[in-house]
């Protein structure tokens, strides 16, 4: 009884409701007698094209999840959720690349770099070497400390002139 129900009632609201709904409605249905065609065992295997199309439909149209009968509602979200979790991860994995440098290692760099002002990269490079920590001299050039040039002189020059030479130069 509740069965018969159910369909007036889905039939009734069915008008009210738009169309891209319905036709999604309509799709999963028939994908839902698809599969039970295909498969008739007591517990039903999804295959990963199946599940890629609930979780699309439900993309699609939030409100098939009403006309999903031999799928659990929360099953279909459940494969949605995973999905975005795996997208994530995949997304969010590290990437592979030149290890970082220790910060212990920059600042003994800065350090050589301030307290040896004359040392370029390839000579601190050498140094560490003699240490033992193996970094590249690009590395040691990145991480030196940076000395900055005083300014340019001013120029004194008065911009009075140019006009007065223009000016005789004319007569």
């Amino acid at each position: 009884m509740t069965d018969i129900f159910r369909l007036i009632w889905g039939a009734i609201t069915g008008f009210f409701r738009p169309r891209v709904d319905r036709e999604a409605e309509i799709i999963a249905l028939r994908h839902q007698l698809n599969v039970l065609r295909r498969k008739k065992p007591e517990r039903l295997i999804f295959c990963n094209s199946d599940r890629f199309f609930f979780v699309w439909l439900y993309r699609l149209a939030p409100g098939i999840l009403n006309a999903l009968s031999i799928v659990e509602p929360e099953t279909v979200v459940g494969w949605h959720r995973r999905g975005f979790r795996a997208l994530w991860r995949w997304k969010s994995r590290s990437g592979a690349g030149r290890p970082k440098v220790p910060l212990e290692i920059r600042n003994l760099i800065r350090e050589m770099s301030v307290a040896n002002p004359l040392w370029g990269a390839p000579r601190i490079h050498g140094e560490l070497l003699k240490l033992g920590i193996d970094v590249g001299q690009t590395t040691v050039a990145k991480y030196m400390n940076r000395w900055r040039r005083p300014p340019a002189p001013c120029s004194r020059r008065k911009w009075s002139r140019p006009p007065e030479l223009h000016a005789r130069a004319r007569n």
